[in-house]
Parts: C-alpha cells; sequence; structure tokens
C-alpha cells in the first residue's frame, strides 16, 4: 500500500480525504477543466486579442493624428510667415505709395504756388502800368492846366499837349533810374 493509504487506514485523519472522494473530485477537475479550456478559454482569448488590437489601432490612429496635427502646424506656422511676409510687403508698398504721392502733390503745389506769384506779378505789372497811365494822364492834365494858368492861355493842342507832357514823363523816369 502507498504510504497515504496507510496513513489514512491507520488513523482517520480529517484531513485527509477519502480516496473514492479523491478519484471522484480529480476526475471532475479534470471534466471542468477540460470543458473551461475547449469553450471558455477560446472566448477569453478572442476577447483579449481584440482589446489588444483596438488598443494598438487607437494607439497607431493617435500617432497618425499626432503625425497631421505637426503637419497641419507646420502648414499654419508656413502660411502665417508668409501672410506676415505680405503684410510687411504691402505696408512698404503703401509707404512708398505715399511717398510718391506726397512728392506728386508738394510738386503739383509748387508749380500752383508759382502760376499764382506769376500772375500776381503779371497782374501787379499790368496794375503798375494802368496806375502809371493813369497818372501819367493825370499829371498832364494837371501840368497843362497849370501851365495854361502861368501863361495865361489855353494849351489846348492835344498832339503838342501830348508830347510835352511824355518828354516831361520820360524825363523823369530817367532821373529817378539814375538814382537808383
Amino acid at each position: 500500500m502507498s504510504p497515504l493509504l496507510t496513513i489514512a487506514a491507520e488513523s482517520e485523519n480529517p484531513l485527509v480525504p477519502p480516496i473514492p472522494e479523491l478519484v471522484i473530485g480529480l476526475i471532475a477537475f479534470v471534466i471542468v477543466f477540460g470543458f473551461l479550456a475547449k469553450k471558455l478559454l477560446p472566448n477569453i482569448n478572442k476577447v483579449l486579442e481584440e482589446r489588444r488590437e483596438a488598443i494598438e489601432g487607437g494607439i497607431e490612429k493617435a500617432e497618425a493624428a499626432q503625425t497631421e496635427a505637426k503637419s497641419v502646424l507646420e502648414q499654419y506656422k508656413a502660411q502665417l510667415a508668409e501672410a506676415r511676409h505680405e503684410a510687411a510687403r504691402l505696408r512698404q508698398e503703401a509707404q512708398e505709395q505715399g511717398a510718391v504721392l506726397i512728392a506728386e502733390m508738394r510738386a503739383e503745389g509748387q508749380r500752383q504756388r508759382e502760376e499764382i506769384v506769376a500772375a500776381g506779378h503779371a497782374q501787379i505789372e499790368a496794375d503798375r502800368k494802368a496806375a502809371a497811365s493813369a497818372l501819367r494822364q493825370d499829371v498832364g492834365k494837371l501840368a497843362t492846366d497849370l501851365a495854361g494858368k502861368l501863361v495865361g492861355e489855353s494849351l489846348e493842342d492835344h498832339a503838342r499837349q501830348s508830347r510835352v507832357i511824355d518828354r516831361f514823363l520820360d524825363q523823369l523816369e530817367e532821373k529817378a533810374e539814375a538814382t537808383r
């Protein structure tokens, strides 16, 4: 007999089960283990595999999304840099156009000022000549009247009167120019 049987036979130890129960328990264990290995274990493995694939797929999707986000970020930065460059170029262009416009407006203002000054000088010269002519006539009339009163006779001859007056005023102008 085996030592286990001898121990069980000699003393009925409550911790050691009887042999028939031990054999029936072992057979039941093998049946339950076999059933679990055939039916339950493939389902558990299948669920674990699906879960592993889902996690790996999620990681791959996250990495792809992260790569795409980096790509979009780089594109955004490139577009932003290009937009800043374009804005700087447009600003520079506007400043140049403003400077050209200011220069044109100054030139136009200068031209208009010169035209106004020239027109003013021409008007002054025309007014001076008209005033000199009117003054010449008035001085001539007064001189003729005065000469007529001094002489006691009328100096009515217009042609002679005009020549005398012109000669007298020309002499006055020559003296005035010589003193300048």
